[in-house]
């Protein structure tokens, strides 16, 4: 999620051209959904992935689409759904395989499908939707199958939300210099604000849910600040290059799911390896 630098007000009531009460909603039901499952039945949670990043899959084809760039659908949400599966009862080994098959299958249904012309292309952004978002996603189910999964998870979740809020609230209040051209509304002070809320809120998490050390808390919410600005900017690049401005539309006050999944998709895999490491 991008932060705003403070400006004129707007539709919506906010400041930064935001509509604060939609997004905030928003932001609250999501939280319940997730929270909900995660601490119900994990297999539930792991429904609502598949069904976030599916949504979110079909955004980015869409996307790609406004470029004459053809992302076979059917496939890649298979693969999705492969991949959670694969990942959670299998581990890690059966994550690589299905990725790989399933990257194989996208090579081959794009020979059959619209020629030779535009195939390294077409089949390219295929790979790459295969690998982001849904591939990425599949590490939630690593990180959810141990016994303290559910907390493990809540953590990811929290620290990366904390890099949004953070982020968006000093860079509302303190913004003024540019972080990257990529971005124009992301600022330095922005950046700081994200590594103050994650490193804050890892370190308490972590050692009231897994019984962890402030340092190891701390580590992760550092990491994952920079990382969710990282994944920030990478859809930034993404939505400059197909010249639109939001994934999408289904969600009041946040735009598509992948203006959601972003920094979470590139929070993932460092966090969930961290948690291995030290847990």
């Amino acid at each position: 999620m991008e932060e705003r630098t403070a400006g004129t007000s707007s539709s919506g009531g906010s400041r930064t051209g935001r509509n604060l009460p939609a997004a905030i909603a928003v932001g609250l039901v999501l939280a319940g959904l997730v929270i909900g499952t995660v601490y119900t039945i994990k297999e539930l949670f792991l429904v609502v992935v598949a069904g976030a990043v599916g949504v979110g899959v079909l955004e980015l084809v869409k996307a790609f689409a406004t470029r004459d760039i053809k992302v076979p659908a059917v496939p890649v949400l298979a693969g999705l759904v492969a991949m959670q599966v694969g990942a959670y009862w299998g581990g890690p080994e059966w994550l690589l395989a299905t990725f790989a098959i399933f990257a194989f299958v996208l090579l081959i249904w794009r020979m059959f499908s619209d020629g030779t012309a535009g195939y390294v292309r077409d089949a390219s952004a295929s790979v790459f939707t295969l690998f982001y978002p849904a591939m990425l996603s599949a590490f939630v189910a690593l990180m959810l199958h141990p016994d303290d999964g559910n907390h493990r998870v809540l953590i990811f979740i929290a620290v990366t939300v904390a890099s949004d809020i953070g982020g968006y609230v000093a860079g509302v209040l303190f913004g003024r210099h540019q972080l990257t051209v990529i971005s124009p509304k992301k600022t330095w002070e922005g950046l700081a604000g994200s590594v103050v809320a994650c490193t804050g809120v890892g370190a308490w998490l972590v050692m009231w849910l897994l019984d962890g050390q402030f340092w190891q808390g701390a580590l992760i919410g550092a990491l994952a600040a920079l990382l969710a600005t990282v994944g920030d900017l990478i859809e930034s690049m993404i939505k400059r290059d197909l010249g639109i401005k939001d994934m999408g539309t289904i969600l009041p006050g946040h735009g598509g799911l992948m203006d959601r999944l972003d920094s979470l998709v590139t929070t993932l895999v460092p966090v969930w390896l961290l948690m291995i490491l030290f847990f």
